[in-house]
């Protein structure tokens, strides 16, 4: 008989750790463990009912749970609270959490604990991290479950998501960094597996040449891309300004594969600098592999990450990465080995980055292919399946 589990998920975009998710449901033995959903929003980031349609085709029973609106006075309560505690960031957070907790996270707890009681869930495992998870941790003390959580992002705790994060039966992190900022933040070491996301290395893989030659792009130029949703601590503004920094003789294409509030900003500054025959903002893409499959170097220039799921796609490809130095990103790419690593912010140190790679089409290839083993060696789909499967059955056994 399975073991069944409700899966929370309270996010709103549609990034990596989605796609991870959808991946691990496909291979997940469900005579095993029986997954059914909870999400909070179909998520932006992509085509209206793209996830609801995603789930269905992996049979994964799926429940919208809807969202009041923030009332008018939690909304004035924060602004003052932000406000008055400006000098006292620590009392500042502690009050906004208050808040949040009245109007939003307790409510929302209540919803979830009568859905865990009342269909006899065996845990509830939620994907996100921590701090934005308060609402199940309470949840599923007031149902008498354990807790999975699986921490995609590196995060910054509250002493509240310590304490709740103390109280999960396992964590899942997506790389040892994430592991390590854990444990320096308070949660128990014993608590913690590290299983790093993976990437399914027997799926057919997009023709790199049909895929230019779909961009209608030469021969000799040289295609630069990054894959994320459009929000400042992504760093696409970073990479603009690289690229509007490089005099280079080699015609250049710049994709930018996502969607999101700042796309309007960053096509602005695209053609304030000059850039816009060369730029293009191709939007969400469900199929991403198709478009990866085009460049000939992928950046990720973000603030942070866990373990990007875009640059496994890129280095499973064959590509040379360029990405910013912090967790997750860092523990993937050796650097001068499968790509390059560059300080977070630092367009400059980006754009020497790009600059090297571009004037050597022998060692993109030879990163490229050093990526590609790397992936396979240690990043598999298998491992990762296999690898949360065995903490479910830690848990629930």
């Amino acid at each position: 008989m399975s073991q069944r589990l409700l899966l929370l998920d309270n996010g709103r975009e549609w990034g990596g750790g989605t796609n991870s998710l959808l991946a691990l449901l496909a291979r997940l033995d469900r005579a095993r463990h029986a997954v059914d959903a909870v999400f909070y929003h179909d998520y932006a980031g992509g085509p209206l009912g793209q996830l609801s349609r995603s789930l269905a085709a992996l049979q994964v029973p799926l429940a919208i749970q809807p969202q009041r609106r923030q009332p008018l006075w939690a909304k004035l309560g924060k602004e003052l609270a932000r406000g008055v505690l400006t000098p006292l960031p620590g009392w500042r957070a502690a009050a906004v959490e208050q808040i949040e907790l009245a109007w939003r996270v307790r409510p929302n707890a209540q919803q979830l604990a009568a859905r865990l009681r009342q269909s006899g869930y065996q845990a509830l495992y939620m994907n996100n991290q921590p701090q934005s998870n308060l609402e199940g941790y309470l949840a599923a003390q007031l149902a008498g479950v354990p807790v999975i959580q699986h921490c995609r992002s590196n995060p910054a705790l509250s002493p509240r998501a310590v304490a709740a994060a103390n109280q999960a039966a396992r964590i899942i992190a997506v790389s040892h960094g994430i592991a390590d900022s854990l444990r320096a933040q308070g949660v128990e070491p014993a608590r913690i597996r590290v299983v790093p996301n993976g990437i399914d290395p027997t799926q057919p893989l997009p023709d790199p040449a049909a895929c230019r030659a779909r961009l209608g792009v030469s021969a000799d130029t040289v295609v630069i891309g990054t894959v994320c949703s459009l929000l400042p601590r992504k760093g696409v503004a970073d990479l603009l300004t690289a690229v509007a920094r490089l005099q280079s003789a080699t015609p250049l294409c710049v994709l930018v594969i996502g969607d999101g509030p700042q796309r309007q900003a960053l096509a602005q500054q695209a053609h304030a600098a000059g850039l816009g025959e060369c730029v293009r903002f191709v939007g969400f893409q469900a199929q991403v592999l198709e478009w990866t499959a085009a460049l000939d170097i992928c950046v990720l220039a973000s603030a942070s990450e866990g373990l990007p799921r875009v640059l496994l796609e890129a280095m499973l490809l064959g590509k040379p990465v360029v990405a910013s130095r912090v967790t997750g990103s860092a523990e993937l790419v050796v650097d001068g080995h499968t790509g390059l690593l560059f300080p977070y912010a630092d367009a400059e140190a980006l754009a020497a980055a790009l600059a090297a790679l571009i004037a050597d089409p022998a060692r993109r290839q030879a990163m490229g292919a050093a990526g590609r083993a790397r992936v396979l060696a240690e990043y598999t789909l298998d491992s990762y399946v296999t690898g949360v499967t065995r903490v479910f059955d830690e848990v629930l056994s």
